[in-house]
């Protein structure tokens, strides 16, 4: 099943369903996950509205990185207004700008 507007892309980026899958999955992170390689800390951000790319992705790949062996923790914030910028107005947004900081801040900063 095809979620929310990606189906309409097919034409420009390719159609999972087809032989366009196998080019595709070449250049899919969630597709790519090694799990004997070492990865670092990760900030998943999505929107619950966001109308262009579902939040089942971010969710599926925190999901997929949580099996992961090799990982540092990784964290995921998932607003419930906003939209594909994932954020509603400008409070969300400053709230979304500090969270990345922070994050940002805490890996570097040890």
């Amino acid at each position: 099943p095809h979620l929310l507007a990606g189906a309409s892309w097919m034409a420009e980026y390719g159609n999972p369903d087809t032989e366009d899958w196998s080019f595709l999955q070449k250049y899919s992170p969630y597709h790519n996950v090694d799990d004997t390689k070492a990865y670092p800390p990760i900030l998943f951000t999505t929107s619950t509205k966001d109308d262009r790319v579902h939040p089942a992705h971010a969710r599926k790949m925190v999901r997929r990185l949580s099996v992961c062996p090799s990982l540092h923790p990784s964290w995921y914030y998932e607003n419930i207004e906003g939209g594909h910028g994932g954020a509603a107005d400008s409070k969300q947004q400053a709230f979304m700008k500090t969270l990345a900081f922070t994050f940002l801040t805490k890996q570097l900063v040890k």
